[in-house]
């Protein structure tokens, strides 16, 4: 049995490790990380999972982004990722158990757009994430465009450039 903890409750360097184990030490040329540059996480929508031993099971971080669209305007969004779970632990629901606990958390606060990079098999699958709508959106770095994803009434239709939400930077 897993439960959620706030992240800033697990020490840094735990989730750094679990980070590591997930996704490598080179995960920080990502273009995920340029992404959502220089603005903290959302601290309700991050959080871990653990197991009732106190083991860190896995990890889940939003951050805010939004999409500069060329015609004007800005299109404030939720960046999900990176959801981590400890390799150990993989393929045992914890993944599907955190994203659930965080979908079920921006719906509470109205959370009208989310976007994310991974499986679309997967995120489509379970969670409703598509790419129908980001084929226009420009990236600070390589993506494999199949596995730009949104979710949400509000996910903008726009051509433009997808960035930190710096409105709401550190």
């Amino acid at each position: 049995m897993i439960s959620f903890v706030p992240l800033e409750s697990v020490p840094v360097d735990a989730v750094e490790a679990l980070l590591d184990r997930a996704f490598g030490r080179d995960r920080h040329g990502r273009t995920a990380y340029s992404i959502r540059e220089g603005v903290d996480a959302i601290a309700e929508l991050s959080f871990a999972a653990r197991f009732a031993d106190g083991r860190l099971a896995g990890t889940i971080q939003c951050w805010p982004v939004a999409l500069a669209c060329d015609g004007g305007g800005s299109a404030p969004m939720v960046m999900v990722g990176p959801v981590a779970v400890d390799p150990e632990w993989q393929q045992e629901g914890v993944g599907r158990a955190l994203m659930a606990e965080m979908l079920r958390r921006a719906d509470a606060r109205d959370i009208g757009a989310l976007m994310l990079i991974g499986d679309p098999e997967y995120y489509g699958r379970f969670f409703g994430f598509s790419a129908e709508r980001t084929a226009g959106w420009r990236l600070p770095g390589p993506v494999e465009r199949h596995r730009l994803l949104a979710r949400g009434a509000a996910v903008p239709d726009c051509v433009g450039k997808l960035g930190p939400d710096l409105r709401k930077a550190a």
